[in-house]
Parts: C-alpha cells; structure tokens; sequence
C-alpha cells in the first residue's frame, strides 16, 4: 500500500476594488496598491517565518521575534524571452530561545529554507541572509 503524499490546497477570490479574500472570506488586507509581485514577495516572507517556527518548535526552539525583508528582480529571462523572476533576497531578524548551537543553527535554517512551500516553487532559488540573535 503506498501513503498518499501530503498535499495543502489554498484558494483566494479577487473582488471589486482590488480586494483579495482567502476561501473562508478572510481579507488579505493592502489594497490595489499592492501588485501581484509585492504579494508574492510578502508570502515568501511568511512562508520563511513560518516554515522556521515549524522546524524551531521541532527541536523545543521558540522564535520569539521574526522581522525581515524581501526584494526581487524582475527581467527578461533567456530561452523565451518572458520577463520572470530573476534574483530573490530574503533578509530575516529572528530571535530564538533557547539559542541553538552553531551546527543545530546551520541545520535549523537549511530546514527553514529548505521547506518554505513559496521558495520551494521558484525556478530561482532565493538568497537568504539571517540575522540570529
């Protein structure tokens, strides 16, 4: 008998005036000031904190704090000619009780980064830069 893989599905509904909902209604706040690459650099974001606090929590670790920024490049790509992502930083302030050692730090983040669903679905894959304290 083979398990079936895990999979997580996500729906979001464009209103009037811009307005992005979740499937259970939840609005996204920002407004149509918000362009679509700004939305995707801020679920990379979230993506990142969140796939931290999942592996941190793994190995009895709190993230008491998580600041951090996110900036891309968009430009022609070679082959086709389509403009796509091109680079993507990703800048993150985190503290952790307790502070782990440098190898569990090192595997910690590696997790982090590896298991981030928004980063794990680029063809370019994001440079990350922690700031751990």
């Amino acid at each position: 008998m083979t398990a079936k893989a895990k999979e997580f599905r996500y729906a979001v509904d464009l209103g009037e005036g811009d307005v992005v909902r979740t499937e259970d209604g939840t609005p996204l706040g920002g407004g149509p000031e918000w362009t679509p690459e700004h939305l995707l650099l801020a679920g990379l974001l979230r993506c990142s904190v969140m796939s931290l606090r999942y592996h941190a929590r793994r190995a009895g670790i709190e993230v008491t704090r998580a600041t951090g920024s996110a900036g891309s490049l968009f430009a022609k790509r070679g082959g086709d000619g389509r403009i796509a992502v091109a680079e993507v930083d990703v800048a993150l302030d985190v503290r952790l009780e307790p502070q782990p050692g440098e190898a569990e730090l090192v595997a910690l983040l590696e997790k982090a980064e590896r298991d981030c669903f928004i980063s794990a679905s680029l063809t370019v894959k994001p440079t990350y830069t922690w700031s751990v304290a």
